[in-house]
């Protein structure tokens, strides 16, 4: 059954928005997010400090992605506000990895002993910090952050060994949100 279904969201007094076609964008000083918020019978206004998303005939899959665009919406918001922070974690059992960053771009040496280095990429926007073993990235953008993070630990997954016995690769020990 098709109806008329409303959502707002309250804009931060420090944060300031706008749309641009359908694109959504978020700043607070000189920090700027934006986002693509792309839906046929989603209509998105701004007024008076409230962002309100409107869809005159819809279902309750046009109810499932209002609501996702108002998690997203609300993540731009606390990122602007606090940046996210993800720890990850280098474990090796025989042979020392070593970390550095160039550009955009972390390489990995000497995981499990390969001559070959390995790299993951660094999204724009996010910030790596390495002491030891231990790496911390901080973004103002979520997705930036959990995309990296991720990055970084599919780039030393162990093929074709046994899992039990070559425990080696950088994990992730802490996002926000979960011990929050």
């Amino acid at each position: 059954m098709k109806i008329k279904i409303e959502e707002m969201i309250e804009v931060p007094a420090d944060i300031d928005c706008k749309s641009v076609g359908n694109k959504l964008i978020c700043s607070n000083g000189a920090l700027e997010i934006s986002r693509e918020i792309h839906n046929p019978g989603v209509l998105l206004k701004i007024e008076s400090g409230k962002i309100f998303l409107n869809c005159e005939k819809g279902n309750k899959k046009e109810y499932k992605v209002m609501k996702s665009h108002i998690a997203h919406i609300k993540n731009m918001m606390q990122g602007l506000q606090k940046p996210y922070v993800y720890k990850l974690e280098a474990c090796n059992v025989h042979f020392p990895m070593t970390m550095k960053v160039e550009g955009n771009k972390l390489m990995i040496n000497n995981f499990l002993g390969e001559r070959v280095q390995r790299f993951a990429e660094i999204l724009t926007g996010v910030i790596v910090e390495i002491k030891g073993q231990k790496i911390t990235l901080k973004s103002h953008n979520l997705d930036a952050a959990g995309q990296t993070a991720a990055n970084i630990e599919k780039s030393t997954k162990v093929k074709n060994r046994d899992r039990r016995t070559f425990q080696d690769g950088i994990f992730i020990v802490e996002k926000p949100g979960a011990a929050e």
